[in-house]
């Protein structure tokens, strides 16, 4: 497990790339594809998906899916990103509905905000990042491979 502490919007960047390289975080064909992102509401999961597209060279402007559910971003060298947000499903049968395997089991990095909404679907590899917040309103961010 890594550990990295973001105590300022202005760490976001230096700490962002540290979690790339040391987790090996690709746009196309990574060894894990994909990375859930755990926290609470507020904790900063969208922000960090940003700011982890922005390194990766991502062209689309970056939100979250809220309401649609995934995003598709493509980067500068035309490789695709999802981004999906989980946080409205009420039922697994609505990840199935919108092809999660298609996406999860594709070459292309998926970025899940709310996995524990989907987490028996979740592939056997992902990356699993942990935000939590301190009391001093810095960010915690734990990540590790599972497989």
């Amino acid at each position: 497990m890594k550990k990295f502490i973001i105590k300022s919007l202005e760490d976001l960047p230096e700490v962002v790339k540290t979690i790339v390289h040391s987790l090996n975080i690709q746009a196309q064909m990574p060894e894990y594809n994909c990375i859930a992102f755990y926290g609470e509401m507020g904790a900063g999961k969208t922000t960090l998906i940003k700011e982890i597209c922005k390194i990766l060279g991502v062209k689309d402007i970056t939100s979250s899916p809220t309401f649609a559910l995934i995003n598709e971003y493509l980067t500068h060298a035309d490789e695709r990103i999802f981004h999906f947000d989980f946080y409205r499903i009420n039922h697994l049968e609505e990840a199935y509905d919108l092809g999660y395997e298609d996406y999860f089991y594709s070459d292309s990095l998926c970025l899940i905000e709310w996995p524990e909404k989907i987490e028996s679907l979740l592939p056997k590899k992902y990356i699993k990042v942990k935000i939590n917040i301190n009391e001093t309103n810095q960010r915690i961010v734990e990540a590790s491979h599972i497989s």
